[in-house]
This record gives structure tokens, C-alpha cells and sequence, in this order.
């Protein structure tokens, strides 16, 4: 089996992390870890505020902590599966959550996508779009979206 698990570090992600020991992994399986870097939130400062950061500076700070972000994510998984012999692969990805995972599954052609949902209400959904609908509706497999436990 090839999983493709998107993180983005918040409390879901470790739900669906902790959700991960209910499937039956064998020896060999893959799971490719990706954690993904919208540079268009940050790029949204004022640019009339007098003080523009520097894009390098910003970047190089983002993929540092999606780094740290995929490493403790690998490690949880591989204690999840001690004893099995996985290939476990990680990724920074940069630009459109929702684009770049399913693009991402387009190129690895994975058997199942695994990723929190942050439980958005209807309205939050409307003007925060929702990375986990825009993945079910266009990935090219199976798709397991998971809550957190409180939602």
C-alpha cells in the first residue's frame, strides 16, 4: 500500500496521525510524508506599512519549520509501525495546500491520502476555503479525512 500524508502541524494532523495505527501497513508499504508552504499568506503583508520582509528570509524560515514539522511527524509514525519495515519518505511542498497535494497524488500515485480536517463551519469553510474538501473532490484515490477527537 502507498500513503501520502499531508500535515500542516495542528491538532488534526496528530489525529489523523493516531488514526494511522488502524490501518494495516505490511512490510515494504510506503508512506510518503508532505507538509505544504502557502507563500501567499505571508507574501499579503501591507506593503505600504513601511516595512516589506524579505521573501528569501521568509521562505527559508518556512521550510525550516516544515522541516523540524516532517521530522517529528516521521518519527511518530515510524513508532506507530515499530516492527514493520516501511519506506517513509518526507517533502516540503510550497504554494496551494489543496493544489499541491493533490498534484503531489497525481505524481506518487498513492493508494489512500491521509489529512486532518480543521472542522470548519459552514461560514469558516466559505471564507477560509477548505483544503480537505478540495482534496476529496479532486484526488485521484481514496481520500481519509480525519477530526480531532473535541470537534
Amino acid at each position: 500500500m502507498k500513503i501520502l500524508f499531508a500535515t500542516d502541524g495542528a491538532k488534526q494532523s496528530d489525529a489523523a496521525i493516531d488514526m494511522m495505527r488502524h490501518i494495516a501497513l505490511n512490510d515494504g508499504d510506503e508512506i510518503k510524508i508532505v507538509s505544504v508552504v502557502d507563500m501567499a499568506v505571508p507574501m499579503a503583508i501591507d506593503i505600504y506599512g513601511g516595512y516589506l520582509p524579505d521573501s528569501a528570509e521568509l521562505e527559508k524560515t518556512a521550510r525550516e519549520n516544515a522541516s523540524k514539522l516532517l521530522e517529528r511527524t516521521e518519527q511518530r509514525i515510524t513508532e506507530h509501525f515499530a516492527g514493520k519495515k516501511l519506506l517513509i519518505s518526507s517533502e516540503v511542498l510550497f504554494g496551494s495546500p489543496e493544489s499541491r497535494i493533490v498534484e503531489t497524488a497525481e505524481e506518487t500515485h498513492p493508494d489512500l491520502i491521509v489529512l486532518g480536517s480543521h472542522g470548519y463551519s459552514r461560514w469558516e469553510r466559505l471564507l477560509l476555503g477548505s483544503v480537505s474538501d478540495s482534496v476529496v473532490h479532486h484526488a485521484p484515490c481514496s481520500v481519509l479525512i480525519v477530526r480531532s477527537p473535541s470537534e
